[in-house]
């Protein structure tokens, strides 16, 4: 799972990296401790409005991060959505409209992961460790996004719509599987316009390929234990001494 992570750049920087063709205005600062529910950068690509067979732009945007499906009736689920198991993402109600045609990428620095050890006193110990890649020096996690809205009481005013978001995960491998048995699911660079085409249908068979192919992104990852995760700034990503 990935439950916290990293992203330091503007939108502008994310649209030159992702080749996008629109930025939204919306405002993205850096964060070296981004938690589910606050608003992350992320990639989408969409059909002009009115024009299904028209020509996909990349748009970088701000979500939440947890997914909310439209049928929700409340924003806050009772079961966490800021991740996706991969192996059953094509058929989890909360997840499965999503795959269809609305899939996503959200940026990263790196990210965090736990490794859990037994102390001295026999209890366990977590130790963050601060996870990238030394080679494209940016991650792309494969995510998908929905918009939601509170249902309108009757006599009420529509609320208005929230883009919101989550992302794909994936059994670890390479040098991550020693801290921690679970990875995202992070996209190399050719495989960004097969995952985010609206056009294509997702199904099953697109996240094992994208699975599949995150394998080489995971078996380079460079890791190195931090000191516990309080705050937010550059130092929480420095090596422990």
């Amino acid at each position: 799972m990935c439950g916290r992570y990293a992203n330091t750049k503007s939108g502008e920087e994310l649209g030159r990296y992702f080749e996008a063709d629109e930025v939204d205005a919306v405002s993205m600062p850096p964060s070296w401790n981004i938690a589910p529910t606050q608003q992350v950068p992320v990639v989408v690509d969409r059909l002009p409005k009115g024009d299904p067979d028209g020509v996909p732009s990349r748009f970088v945007t701000s979500a939440r991060w947890s997914l909310v499906p439209r049928f929700a009736k409340e924003l806050v689920s009772p079961y966490p959505t800021f991740n996706a198991r991969s192996e059953t993402v094509a058929e989890k109600p909360s997840f499965r409209a999503s795959l269809v045609r609305s899939r996503a990428i959200l940026p990263a620095d790196g990210y965090y992961e736990w490794l859990t050890e037994q102390g001295a006193d026999g209890k366990p110990v977590k130790t963050p460790h601060w996870i990238t890649d030394p080679e494209e020096g940016e991650l792309a996690f494969a995510g998908l996004y929905s918009w939601w809205r509170p249902p309108v009481a009757e006599g009420g005013d529509a609320g208005p719509w929230m883009l919101t978001a989550t992302m794909l995960t994936r059994a670890s491998r390479g040098p991550t599987a020693s801290i921690h048995d679970r990875a995202p699911v992070m996209l190399p660079r050719e495989t960004w316009d097969d995952w985010l085409d609206p056009t294509v249908e997702g199904d099953a068979a697109l996240v094992d390929m994208i699975v599949a192919e995150s394998d080489q992104v995971l078996d380079r990852l460079a890791l190195h234990p931090v000191a516990p995760l309080r705050g937010d700034g550059p130092e929480l990503i420095r090596p422990l001494d």
